[in-house]
């Protein structure tokens, strides 16, 4: 099985910065996409920023200029550079990954379990 452990979460003031990890564990093949969805109370689930295995990069308009998402292929980790928070950013961070489990298999969407980021004064 995959596990997706998110860390770097917390509180954080409006105008500060956070750096959220996320790293892949267990039997994995090849990871394709990685990315990050957010989810406020009260709110659906959104796409914050994904990348594809060639570093190939897209945002939500929300945080594009503020948030930068890389990835560590060698270690199956993704993260997430969060600047200029703003207290609308709060809500609990999804990680997300495609994973080849087995080798020419389709890939198989993988979920973290959530950490939460709070903007306040």
């Amino acid at each position: 099985q995959v596990q997706l452990v998110e860390s770097g979460g917390g509180l954080v003031q409006p105008g500060g910065s956070l750096r959220l990890s996320c790293a892949a564990s267990g039997s994995i093949f090849y990871i394709y996409a990685m990315g990050w969805y957010r989810q406020a109370p009260g709110k659906q689930r959104e796409l914050v920023a994904g990348i594809t295995s060639g570093d190939t990069t897209n945002y939500a308009d929300s945080v594009k200029g503020r948030f930068t998402i890389s990835r560590d292929n060698a270690k199956n980790t993704v993260y997430l550079e969060m600047n200029s928070l703003k207290p609308e950013d709060t809500a609990v961070y999804y990680c997300n990954a495609e994973v080849v489990v087995v080798i020419a298999s389709a890939p198989r969407d993988y979920w973290g379990q959530g950490t939460q980021v709070t903007v306040s004064s």
